[in-house]
């Protein structure tokens, strides 16, 4: 007999995580032992409650689920991520596997198949949507660098080069030349519709 899983819940919108936590509970061997709304809480939530396995949403404040995957995977490797999205972008799954998470889910998934993925991952293996993999292996790889995933990001809100330079501390030209890659490498018309889709894609 399997002992009780401590979970935690990182979930932005109160009521998403509420529903969540209260199917969740309904598992005879679970047990959701915290609950926190930002991405910057997780890791000292799952120290406190000596968690074993931590579900993250990726879209949240302070800090996204897979930089939130990443810290866990450092800080505490034998606790499991899994992973939940809104968004079915393929790039966020290769960056959550990246990140160390063990399952990639849609978060309108059926509770059932939730608790079967978090049982799965404790007993060591991966669990990814087949949609989503799909849809990962036929978009292929990010083609952007870490560092064009930098500017494009940071160039989302409409700065100009001038303050995108003082903000990344690069030169205007290196700004430029970045940008210039990754609007050519997403084939885009400019810097806007680059920023589109590489966030469509899930690679910013």
């Amino acid at each position: 007999m399997r002992c009780m899983i401590r979970l935690l819940l990182a979930e932005d919108q109160a009521m998403v995580r509420e529903a969540l936590a209260a199917l969740l509970g309904l598992e005879p061997d679970f047990e959701v032992v915290a609950q926190v709304a930002r991405g910057d809480e997780v890791l000292a939530a799952a120290r406190d409650q000596s968690v074993d396995v931590a579900l993250l949403d990726i879209e949240m404040p302070g800090m996204t689920g897979i930089e939130a995957a990443a810290q866990l995977h450092r800080e505490l490797p034998a606790l499991k991520v899994v992973v939940l999205t809104t968004f079915g972008r393929p790039g966020y799954l290769r960056r959550a596997m990246e990140s160390g998470a063990h399952a990639f889910l849609v978060k309108d998934a059926p509770a059932a198949q939730l608790a079967t993925a978090v049982r799965k991952v404790l007993d060591g293996e991966r669990v990814i949507d087949p949609t989503l993999a799909a849809a990962a292996l036929s978009d292929g790889a990010n083609p952007l660098t870490e560092r064009e995933r930098d500017v494009l990001r940071a160039a989302a809100d409409g700065s100009t080069n001038a303050e995108l330079a003082a903000a990344l501390h690069l030169s205007q030209g290196t700004v430029r030349n970045y940008l210039s890659t990754a609007i050519q490498k997403l084939t885009a018309r400019n810097r806007a519709e680059a920023v589109r889709i590489a966030r469509e894609k899930g690679w910013l």
